[in-house]
């Protein structure tokens, strides 16, 4: 059973989600929230598998949720705001999923179970605006630029330390780093964004 929080300061919003997930037999809506603060609390006090967070909220909003909740569950941005900008920086805050409230149902159940299974989901527009250049600069030290600039011609992890003579390991944090500054979940994201901003 996959254990959901609620959190959006819409009431019908709130019925309108509950009703339909309730219906699916694998989900179960633990409680809802109409602000970020309380959202944040029911978190940690109920510790759900999934959140579904609305960004535009009073008292806390959505990103201040997120940093607060600093992955204590997986979270998927349910908004209807259509502000390109603000899937970066919901993605490095640590949501594992963006999706618009004009989302098709099917989809948000895909979504809480793939978010749930450990991947990212991503409305199509969310993933086109993280590739979209950008006029933020992602401030990359010149050893992350090295390793994305690698990543982009498609070297592997292996390949990588070698290249740059040092530990593997070092490598992995380096690419972790990476795609968390960028706000991408993957490697070929990475060397996309590399490639349109001019870093490969």
């Amino acid at each position: 059973m996959i254990r959901v929080l609620i959190a959006d300061d819409h009431p019908i919003v709130r019925q309108g989600l509950r009703t339909f997930l309730e219906v699916q037999g694998d989900i179960e809506v633990v409680a809802e929230a109409g602000d970020g603060a309380e959202a944040v609390e029911l978190a940690r006090a109920l510790t759900p598998d999934v959140v579904l967070l609305d960004l535009k909220m009073p008292v806390l909003g959505g990103l201040g949720a997120l940093a607060e909740l600093d992955g204590a569950a997986r979270v998927i941005v349910l908004t209807s705001m259509t502000e390109r900008g603000d899937v970066a920086p919901a993605m490095r805050a640590g949501a594992a999923g963006f999706l618009y409230k004009d989302v098709d149902p099917a989809a948000l159940v895909s979504a809480i179970r793939a978010v749930h299974g450990g991947q990212v989901a991503l409305a199509p527009e969310a993933a086109e605006a993280m590739l979209a250049p950008s006029s933020e600069a992602v401030a990359l030290t010149d050893r992350e630029r090295e390793v994305l600039a690698l990543i982009a011609g498609g070297r592997s992890n292996r390949e990588i330390a070698r290249a740059l003579d040092v530990a593997e390991k070092t490598v992995k944090t380096h690419v972790s780093n990476v795609l968390m500054k960028l706000g991408v979940q993957d490697r070929t994201q990475a060397a996309l964004y590399a490639v349109r901003h001019g870093l490969a």
